[in-house]
């Protein structure tokens, strides 16, 4: 029975993982052939260029994905956790705070997060833009309702998303599943036409296109990477499934269905080259294309949830690792702690979005920026990879070289290769990068600088409580909770209450959250409870990147520890720091002035670790920078 559940439980997951980890990469077949033979691209349309082309792209898949990410990527799990941030954490994990390394490789994963997030606001853009085109292949007239069809749709979905996935999600393996069966009926129906396509599995073809046609071929190179946009996704989304399902859709579904469907478009282009405008929608001719166009837009709007998703996720890992403010996150599952909603990251990416589909146009104009935003991911996230496999696996240093240097060396063409593309559109995701990446760095110095700012001037709390018991103040019924940072010594609301109200409650308590570079921290490592003496106790809680900061429920867990809470006797005391720039030290004056902007419109504190509004008492605290 047990053996029967496990089989049952594999087969779910990995038909969820074809419905969220491979919409994006699925969507591909919609653009990727149009794309490299557009005539900006200066490839010929001849038998020999389509064998060429449809082999560099078999063998991207069989390398790009199957082997760098499937492969060895997944291996290089965070505690189960995966994608950009977790990797990141990683490495910075592997070396230690003081090592030279920490700070580049803190910037080298912030540029690459910076990235991801500009390839999450092109996949919508692209994946629905693609979907609609077909209705003017279908219909030439209807070409200028595209866009504002376009527009439609992404408003509908952002719209939607405070409603959550969970319903929904349900239906995105069956469909996802539905899709890759279409694409390899497709890819076999016009591979019998002209079978002799399959000769594109030998990698000579795609050796001697690149020998042959040398500038065109790198040239190509370009286009030809869209056909592994989304395999940041196999890694990303692995803490959502484990790497078992996300290898087995990829190897059994998604793999073969995508394969074939190249194939099919490469054999299509041969028997018909007048399809080179759009090869997808041509494939069973023009009684499919209506059909095509409802089925793919369906497609396109899963990817696109999926990349909606991850910016969430993403989102709340930077937040707790504190590369960017506090903001609003809601739950929108009460059975799977990651079905999240921010509101602030989810109206700021569709105005992006919408941006990106009326200043570009159309899916060939918007490939372009397509391109760079995901090979630059997928160079950083190789560059990662070396240090953690060389510093926190400690493998032999010759053996993390080949293992990475061979994936790194295909990265850097395919990223030299888009990088020609900066000044027709490839500059978007840099610029959307260069911007995200900024505030990032800037909110993580600042909060350096506040650090410090404290620590300077902090009081020891240890000699504080010595001296203040020699005559100690009136005590009040109930308990007092602090907030205080690592760097505080006895809080500034603890000193404020003491002066201008003399007392002091029979019991307080001390409470620092510290967090930490990993995932998550078990329940049972989760609190640590010291005794100060005079019923004062200072209490650690320590959390991972995706736990759920919620300090009512971590002073539950005290509970372990002998220090038990009534919630309606409990008051919290918060300071509310005002953060004062100062001219002449820290940082730029417009970083800093960015860095107050944002200290002001970040998320209350109360709020954000869920502490009962009617048991806050706030306290203000002014720190220069």
């Amino acid at each position: 029975m047990e053996n029967q559940h496990a089989k049952s439980s594999m087969a779910g997951l990995t038909l969820a993982a074809i419905g969220i980890v491979y919409g994006d990469i699925g969507t591909s077949p919609l653009y990727t052939m149009k794309e490299v033979f557009a005539p900006g691209h200066g490839v010929e349309l001849n038998q020999a260029n389509i064998l060429g082309i449809v082999s560099m792209i078999l063998w991207g898949l069989i390398i790009i994905v199957s082997l760098k990410y499937v492969t060895l990527v997944l291996r290089a799990d965070n505690r189960g956790e995966g994608g950009i941030m977790a990797l990141t954490a990683l490495a910075l994990e592997s070396v230690s705070k003081k090592s030279k390394l920490y700070f580049p490789l803190t910037v080298l994963g912030l540029f690459g997060a910076s990235l991801f997030y500009g390839d999450g606001v092109i996949t919508p853009a692209m994946s629905v833009l693609s979907a609609m085109e077909g209705i003017q292949v279908a219909t030439p007239g209807l070409k200028p309702f595209v866009v504002p069809i376009t527009l439609i749709v992404l408003i509908c979905l952002y719209s939607v998303q405070h409603r959550g996935t969970a319903g929904i999600g349900k239906l995105f393996g069956p469909v996802m599943l539905i899709w890759f069966s279409v694409l390899a009926l497709m890819g076999i129906y016009n591979i019998i036409k002209v079978p002799e396509v399959l000769v594109a599995f030998n990698p000579w073809y795609a050796f001697q296109f690149a020998v042959e046609h040398k500038a065109g071929a790198f040239l190509a190179l370009g286009a030809v990477v869209l056909a592994f946009t989304g395999s940041e996704a196999l890694y990303a989304d692995m803490g959502h499934f484990g790497s078992k399902p996300i290898r087995a859709a990829w190897f059994f579904i998604v793999f073969p269905a995508l394969s074939l469907n190249y194939l099919g478009q490469g054999a299509l282009l041969i028997g018909q080259p007048d399809a080179v405008s759009n090869p997808f929608y041509y494939q069973l001719g023009a009684w499919s294309v209506y059909p095509l166009v409802v089925l793919s837009t369906v497609a396109a709007v899963i990817a696109s949830q999926s990349t909606i998703s991850g910016t969430f996720s993403m989102t709340k890992q930077a937040i707790s690792l504190g590369f960017l403010p506090r903001m609003k996150i809601v739950h929108t599952s009460a059975k799977e702690i990651g079905q999240i909603y921010i509101p602030v990251a989810n109206w700021l990416q569709l105005l992006v979005v919408v941006g990106a589909v009326i200043g570009f146009g159309s899916s060939s104009n918007l490939a372009s920026a397509y391109g760079i935003a995901n090979t630059g991911t997928m160079l950083v996230t190789s560059m990662l990879t070396f240090f953690v496999i060389r510093y926190g696996w400690k493998y032999n240093l010759a053996l993390c070289v080949l293992a990475t240097s061979f994936f790194l060396a295909i990265d850097v063409s395919l990223f030299s290769a888009n990088a020609l593309k900066f000044f027709h559109g490839g500059y978007f995701p840099i610029v959307l990068g260069i911007l995200i990446f900024t505030v990032m760095l800037t909110w993580k110095r600042g909060r350096e600088l506040v650090f410090d700012n404290l620590k300077k001037h902090a009081i020891p709390l240890e000699d504080f409580l010595s001296s203040l018991f020699v005559s100690p103040p009136t005590r009040v019924y109930g308990t007092a909770v602090f907030l205080r940072g690592e760097a505080d010594g006895v809080p500034h609301a603890l000193l404020h209450n003491l002066s201008h109200n003399k007392i002091l409650h029979e019991r307080v308590v001390f409470i620092t959250l510290h967090n930490q570079e990993i995932p998550w921290v078990p329940f049972s490592d989760r609190v640590k409870v010291t005794n100060l003496g005079n019923a004062c106790y200072q209490v650690d809680v320590f959390y991972g990147f995706k736990n759920e900061p919620d300090i009512p429920a971590a002073l539950e867990l005290c509970a372990q520890h002998g220090l038990t809470f009534e919630p309606m006797e409990t008051s919290y005391f918060i300071s509310r720091q005002t953060i004062v720039s100062s001219p002449g030290s820290g940082m730029a004056a417009w970083r800093e002035g960015l860095f107050v902007a944002m200290s002001r419109n970040a998320r209350d504190a109360a709020d954000y670790y869920q502490i009962p509004s009617n048991r806050v008492i706030e306290v203000g605290a002014q720190v220069e920078i």
